[in-house]
């Protein structure tokens, strides 16, 4: 059962338990798509070329584990442009990095992963950073430079820029062609 989390929660240190168990060597990728488009209500070809630049850039393993959030009104065209993942959706303030934390904190993440990517600029996700560095996993986080938290910059153990060298991610303001 899903719990509801609200900005005042404090939430414990993610620790690993001992030993692997049954799991393979695989990454967690938590994708704020709003964040990573740099708009709150992305269109279907904004979240496919995000999606594109995304797998182009960072990529996917055959067992890794993808987990988009977005808000309600985004979630159509969430689904028609990153097909293939697993879908959070809540409206309202930061309701997608929420949704995401909600992921890290309630589904046993530590035992199950062995790398985590954070798509997000956003400072909420500092604290679980640093846990999840703490539980000696990898934390790399993909964001826009101009919306990168300074704390969530500092906790992680890699950052790959959006605008950096490589594939551009698309400029936010480009228009939707579906829009006109």
């Amino acid at each position: 059962m899903l719990t509801s989390i609200n900005r005042s929660t404090e939430y414990p240190p993610l620790t690993a338990a001992t030993g692997r168990g049954r799991y393979p060597a695989r990454t967690l990728h938590l994708i704020d798509v709003e964040n990573l488009a740099g708009t709150g209500v992305p269109g279907r070809h904004q979240v496919s070329a995000v999606h594109s630049w995304y797998g182009q850039r960072i990529g996917f393993g055959a067992v890794d584990q993808v987990v988009v959030a977005c808000n309600h009104l985004a979630l159509v065209d969430t689904v028609l442009g990153w097909p293939r993942a697993r879908y959070r959706v809540r409206s309202g303030p930061d309701g997608a990095d929420l949704e995401l934390l909600d992921v890290l904190y309630h589904e046993n993440v530590v035992e199950r992963y062995t790398q985590f990517v954070i798509a997000s600029g956003d400072g909420m996700f500092a604290a679980a950073a640093a846990s999840l560095a703490a539980a000696s996993r990898w934390v790399t986080v993909v964001s826009r430079r101009e919306s990168l938290s300074t704390r969530l910059r500092l906790a992680a153990c890699e950052v790959i820029y959006a605008d950096a060298a490589g594939p551009a991610l698309p400029a936010a303001h480009r228009p939707d062609p579906e829009a006109a």
